[in-house]
């Protein structure tokens, strides 16, 4: 979902303790909306904005709210141009 490597989750599950799955009785992880939501906004502090670990792990505790609306802001934004683009496609086959 996120394109990174599980070691890498694992090691953010560690870093982060908001973003630890929850357990089943059978020692599965269970990824939560909140916790995917958490996953999702250090991949887009650490691997997008590249802040080191220290710094997300800051952001996150002082400004969640200003960086979960910039993430989805962006993530609409890389939508919209996917479309733009698969329209522009569509006119240049037209000709």
């Amino acid at each position: 979902m996120l394109g990174v490597t599980m070691a890498t989750l694992r090691f953010w599950e560690k870093e982060f303790p908001e973003a630890a799955p929850i357990r089943t009785a059978t020692r599965t992880r269970y990824y939560t909306p909140a916790t995917i939501r958490t996953l999702r906004i250090i991949y887009f502090l650490v691997r997008v904005k590249g802040l080191r670990l220290e710094a997300a792990r800051e952001q996150l505790r002082v400004n969640r709210e200003n960086v979960s609306r910039r993430m989805d802001v962006i993530d609409e934004l890389q939508s919209l141009r996917s479309e733009l683009k698969e329209m522009l496609s569509a006119l240049g086959k037209r000709k």
